[in-house]
């Protein structure tokens, strides 16, 4: 989708440990069921989750935490599963469920305030029709095609602005384009639109770095903080409205013409899914799709030759290295049979998108980069941008942002080169996501031009 907010001299976020506290207990208790912070997995997903695409449409397997989950890998199963309204985003939607909603357990260690929960687990995201469907018909008018392609002009100015000062961020002349270029964009872009103050943008980085190390058993410093940052914005904006996304939101009813506006609760929520969905992910597309072109200089001097080959090369970048690997847990809202296996009323499932981007199925020779791939059918070759009603929201502006910053650095720069070999490239060992922790490149001199 599109994607934290950062500010460009904020620090990246450093690797978090290879897995969390208390995995290695969970490891191998359950022989036939891969859990998905598996090493094998997180450092070779494509292959790691082809294999068990190859084995079965669907396998059992394991939560981090140890709890099963149904794991479907094949590109028309994922995409059928994505659009099946017996599957739910929330437990609480599974009819019958009783109790405290079991994805705070989680959260415990993490040291965030009980009563946060509300905000991590009330987005978009994570809820179902009816309340998606207003949420979601509340905000997607920002995300239209047309005001994605009037954002443009801005996209081009921030990126050009960024590539002029990456050879002040040099050292030793290799400089990380994690940090200086590909997480400033995005933010910036999502931050502007939305209406975070440009003081308050550090605080976002700072807080995707601790979502990312919760995973690992280390508390949550910056969450309530911003939270509280968030409200105070949200309070100036209903006093005051500006001409940015929020202050739409938050119209008195009957203005927005799209039901009842937000309240301070769900505003809240939704600016912090807007920023950190609406960074976090471009930002790793454009890292992760930097890092391919440089390793396949033959596919980047196929799209030097023609310009006009961008569009087409950002969506097989996002089938072959896209930032996200599997969707959020899903819950079968009833018993039901789906090829050949028994999936009952309230159990979990995730859909790999990685294994079904690389299904043979869909296309040929998956495991190869090739940017002037023909269309393997109708519709999306991909699903890196999901599908159905939680369809990435962003994706016209993450498709404009990959485009835009790829094509401008690489044109800037035409002997722009890795620092390391590419197989030495640190990701960071989340089973959902494919991230670099730091992006080092040699710019070589500029063009002419």
């Amino acid at each position: 989708m599109p994607t934290p907010a950062a500010d460009a001299t904020v620090a990246v976020p450093p690797a978090r440990e290879a897995a969390p506290a208390g995995l290695a207990a969970h490891m191998g208790r359950h022989p036939g069921e891969p859990n998905v912070m598996d090493p094998e997995l997180l450092a070779d997903p494509a292959a790691g989750y082809g294999r068990l695409r190859e084995q079965a449409p669907i396998v059992r397997g394991r939560m981090p935490d140890d709890s099963p989950v149904w794991l479907v890998t094949r590109f028309d199963d994922v995409r059928e599963l994505l659009r099946d309204a017996r599957f739910v985003n929330s437990p609480m939607s599974v009819p019958g469920h009783t109790g405290p909603d079991p994805r705070t357990a989680p959260a415990e260690p993490t040291g965030l305030p009980v009563g946060l929960h509300r905000y991590l687990l009330g987005s978009l995201l994570d809820s179902d029709p009816p309340a998606h469907t207003r949420l979601r018909r509340l905000v997607s008018r920002a995300f239209s095609a047309r005001r994605v392609e009037a954002l443009r002009p801005r996209v081009e100015r921030i990126t050009a602005e960024l590539i002029a000062a990456l050879p002040g961020h040099a050292t030793e002349g290799v400089v990380d384009l994690v940090e200086h270029f590909a997480y400033p964009l995005p933010i910036t872009v999502i931050c502007e639109l939305v209406g975070i103050p440009e003081a308050d943008r550090a605080l976002w980085r700072e807080w995707s770095a601790d979502l990312l190390g919760t995973a690992a058993g280390r508390p949550a410093a910056a969450t309530p903080v911003l939270i509280d940052h968030v409200r105070e914005l949200v309070r100036r904006r209903r006093g005051a409205p500006a001409d940015d996304l929020l202050s739409e939101l938050l119209r008195p009813d009957g203005e927005a013409g799209d039901g009842d506006p937000l309240d301070d609760d769900e505003a809240v929520t939704m600016v912090l899914m807007l920023v950190l969905a609406g960074h976090e992910t471009t930002a790793h597309l454009i890292g992760n799709g930097t890092a391919a072109l440089l390793a396949h200089p033959d596919q980047l001097a196929a799209l030097r030759a023609d310009r006009g080959r961008w569009p087409g090369a950002v969506e097989e970048l996002m089938r072959w290295c896209g930032p996200v690997q599997m969707t959020r847990l899903r819950y079968a809202t009833e018993d039901l049979t789906f090829r050949d296996t028994r999936i009952r009323r309230g159990e979990a499932v995730r859909l790999v998108l990685v294994a079904a981007n690389f299904d043979p199925r869909r296309h040929a020779g998956p495991e190869r980069l090739d940017l002037l791939r023909e269309s393997a059918g109708k519709g999306e070759q991909h699903v890196g941008f999901g599908h159905g009603i939680h369809y990435c929201l962003g994706a016209a502006l993450a498709r404009q942002e990959g485009e835009v910053a790829l094509d401008a650095l690489l044109g800037r720069y035409p002997a722009l080169s890795l620092a390391v070999p590419a197989d030495a490239l640190e990701h960071v060992p989340l089973p959902d996501g494919r991230r670099l922790v730091r992006l080092p490149v040699r710019l070589g001199p500029p063009a002419t031009s």
